[in-house]
């Protein structure tokens, strides 16, 4: 894939955070921000004249502390709280969390290996400390989700949340491409989990390109490595088109 190309003026671009921008940690608040990654973003969003935005399942609040002092508009908690370029914030309808949150606690407190997140709107429980649980949390929730109206289930890389059926990345996407400066460009959403699956379908319907970060089926288009290979590919980018201004 050519970023050189792809980054251009005419270019929306959208980023998930975690197995995207940074690696995979084995709990939320452990992952690593690579050095350059925040000066890179802060370019990115200047030459794309701030059409640029994050599109995370962690609550915005997260993202700001993770990309200090970059701030960029995000979507989070999977379009269930969106910051405009205009720095207005929106947020779905909430929904009663009581059957969820009693269920996801409960599972907790069987388990201590499971991880259980908050996320204002939404309840995530993290399984990777302990795969074998995954039926069970599954079942739970969906148990608990059964009995919860406006909430729907959501899985990931090893976690499984309950989150207002009305919020996608896809839905996300498609309100800030209806605002500046995003509205008349092409989108480019790069994220890596299934629940980015949702935001591909939304770019590539249209016109514009979904890049797969990691192994995996999926229906976007493009596909890279890893994260350091995207990191490499937009610090790689920059620095071509920084290197053709001072030429031109």
């Amino acid at each position: 894939m050519n970023f050189v190309d792809l980054l251009s003026p005419a270019c929306a671009l959208f980023l998930d955070f975690d197995g995207t921008l940074v690696d995979i940690a084995p709990e939320p608040g452990a992952v690593t921000v690579h050095s350059s990654l925040v000066p890179t973003l802060g370019a990115l969003h200047q030459y794309l004249g701030g059409a640029v935005a994050v599109v995370s399942g962690r609550p915005i609040a997260e993202i700001d502390e993770f990309l200090a002092p970059l701030r960029l508009p995000t979507a989070g908690i999977h379009g269930v709280e969106r910051r405009t370029a205009a720095d207005v914030l929106v947020r779905a309808a909430a929904h009663p969390l009581q059957a969820v949150e009693a269920a996801a606690m409960a599972l907790g407190a069987a388990h201590p290996a499971l991880l259980i997140e908050h996320k204002q709107a939404s309840i995530a429980v993290h399984y990777r400390r302990a795969p074998e649980l995954e039926a069970v949390c599954l079942a739970t929730m969906q148990d608990a989700i059964d009995r919860s109206p406006g909430l729907t289930l959501l899985r990931g890389k090893m976690v499984v949340e309950a989150k207002p059926g009305g919020a996608s990345k896809g839905l996300a996407i498609e309100a800030f491409l209806n605002e500046p400066p995003y509205a008349g460009r092409v989108p480019v959403f790069i994220g890596d989990d299934v629940t980015d699956e949702a935001g591909f379908s939304a770019v590539q319907r249209l016109g514009g390109l979904g890049v797969k970060v990691g192994e995996g089926p999926t229906i976007a288009h493009q596909r890279l490595a890893d994260p350091g290979a995207l990191r490499q590919a937009f610090d790689t980018a920059m620095a071509t088109k920084a290197t053709a201004r001072a030429r031109a």
